[in-house]
């Protein structure tokens, strides 16, 4: 994905840090890509760039406004439009991986034709998928399951890999989703995948390799989660992962977005997807758990990490905070 660097990551009006997680994900994954952010007014979330304006950002050298705001259901509010023309104005490309496209808004597509920049919908398949066969094919997969949306799946995934590539192993992340996309300039945006194709399209990004090679899987959303539950199985049956990691967070009381469901617990996932997986991979395992420990203090972190440890028999770390290196060892 031919997209300039650096970028001006826009955080809007977001309402907390987590409704920002792509712009943290690139903060944290490719934290030289970035040179500010631009909040609007009650903007809760802030990636600890220096706040600048359009013409500030444009002037340090932006040369792409990222929307780094992944609000529920994927719109353009109308309240973004002014920064996104003005960066536009100022000679910037906008990219989005919203479910709105940047393309079917006319004041922006009128904006980037004046001033010969490029919109780039992130979200939108570039390929035809097939549909999924389930044949076995080589190499391995893992898949990063969880049991809520925006829990650590994608973190998980990449710590992996770079612990991985650290020990000359072969290893490559697969990007599922907008943020991964953008952080690494490839993959399939897979809840814009027609229905019939999303199994097949995870088979499509991790196809047949060598015998010690690894695809590392990003994972969406949740068995447990009425919104999404869709996306997670085409990801299982798909990737017909030979492992899986459990992700959680354990500080919610509710799943994202859905206050009348509580968040399962990592005993509820942990037979619900080996079940489903093992319908097209029969010798597939569970071989740890990741923790996103972030609201915890380190001493709470290493509270609860024990104490699921010794309850589940697994490696049980934060592999962002700490390190992915005994989750590879379970590999």
């Amino acid at each position: 994905m031919p997209l300039s660097q650096p970028y001006l990551l826009f955080l809007g009006d977001a309402p907390d840090a987590l409704a920002a997680k792509v712009a943290q994900g690139i903060r944290d994954w490719r934290p030289e890509a970035s040179v500010g952010q631009f909040r609007l007014p009650g903007c809760k979330a802030d990636m600890g760039l220096p706040d600048m304006t359009i013409a500030e950002a444009a002037a340090a050298g932006a040369r792409t406004l990222v929307i780094g705001v992944a609000n529920r259901g994927g719109l353009i509010p109308e309240a973004w439009k002014p920064a996104l023309v003005e960066a536009l104005t100022a000679g910037m490309d906008v990219a989005a991986g919203l479910h709105n496209l940047l393309r079917d808004e006319p004041d922006l597509a009128a904006a980037a034709a004046a001033g010969g920049r490029t919109l780039h919908d992130v979200r939108v398949p570039v390929l035809h998928y097939p549909i999924a066969d389930g044949k076995p094919r080589p190499g391995k997969r893992l898949l990063a399951v969880g049991t809520d949306c925006s829990c650590g799946k994608m973190y998980t995934a990449l710590a992996l890999e770079k612990t991985m590539r650290g020990r000359g192993m072969k290893a490559d992340f697969r990007a599922t989703g907008q943020t991964g996309i953008l952080i690494t300039g490839d993959g399939v945006p897979l809840d814009a995948v027609v229905a019939d194709f999303m199994a097949g399209a995870i088979e499509a990004v991790t196809p047949a390799n060598d015998a010690g090679h690894w695809d590392l899987i990003e994972g969406q959303g949740s068995l447990f989660h009425a919104s999404y539950s869709g996306v997670t199985l085409a990801l299982i049956h798909g990737g017909q992962p030979d492992a899986l990691v459990l992700c959680h967070e354990p500080t919610r009381s509710h799943l994202r977005g859905l206050p009348h469901y509580k968040v399962p617990s990592l005993d509820e996932l942990r037979p619900l997807a080996l079940q489903l997986a093992r319908i097209v991979n029969p010798d597939c395992r569970v071989i740890g758990c990741a923790i996103n420990t972030a609201a915890l203090t380190e001493a709470q972190a290493a509270a609860y990490l024990a104490e699921t440890e010794a309850r589940l028999a697994l490696p049980c770390i934060d592999p962002f905070r700490h390190g992915a290196e005994r989750l590879v060892d379970a590999l």
